[in-house]
C-alpha cells in the first residue's frame, strides 16, 4: 500500500463536504457557544449545564484584521524556501467565531479589510516525507 500524497497539517479540523469545506469543532447544546477546535466541555462562566456536541463551521466570513508573516515561523510550521510573507487573517464566522487562518492571496497587504473571505482547503507546503500538507485558508471573494 503506498503512501498518501497529502496529508492534514492536523487531523480532525476540517474537512471537505459536498457543500464545501468546513471547519470541524462542536458547540454547546444547552447554550449555543461555539467552538474551534473542538472542546468537551463548555467553557462559557453562564452556561448552567455543559451538553457538548460536534458542529461544523463556514465556509464564509468576514476578514477583520490582517497580520503579515514576514519571517519563517519555527517548525514544525512549513516555510517555502525561499521564505515568501503571508498574510494571517482573523475572520469572522457567522456561527459566533472568530478564527485566525492563513490568507490565500498573492498581495495580502491589499486584502481590503472588512471584505468577505471564503474558507478554502489548500496546500501549505511539503512535509520531510514530500507528501502536501493541507490546512484552511481564507480567500478573499
Amino acid at each position: 500500500m503506498s503512501e498518501p500524497s497529502t496529508v492534514q497539517a492536523v487531523e480532525g479540523l476540517f474537512s471537505q463536504t459536498p457543500e464545501g469545506p468546513r471547519l470541524l469543532g462542536s458547540r454547546c447544546a444547552n447554550c449555543r457557544t461555539p467552538y474551534f477546535p473542538r472542546s468537551e466541555t463548555c467553557h462559557n462562566p453562564e452556561c448552567e449545564r455543559s451538553d457538548m456536541q460536534d458542529d461544523s463551521f463556514g465556509p464564509a466570513g468576514r476578514l477583520i484584521s490582517i497580520a503579515l508573516q514576514n519571517y519563517p515561523p519555527p517548525p514544525p510550521t512549513i516555510a517555502s524556501d525561499p521564505y515568501v510573507t503571508y498574510g494571517v487573517g482573523l475572520v469572522d464566522l457567522p456561527e459566533g467565531l472568530r478564527v485566525i487562518g492563513r490568507l490565500l492571496a498573492d498581495d495580502p497587504e491589499q486584502v481590503p479589510v472588512g471584505g468577505n473571505v471564503a474558507l478554502v482547503i489548500a496546500p501549505l507546503g511539503h512535509d520531510a516525507e514530500g507528501r502536501e500538507v493541507l490546512s484552511w485558508q481564507w480567500k478573499p471573494i
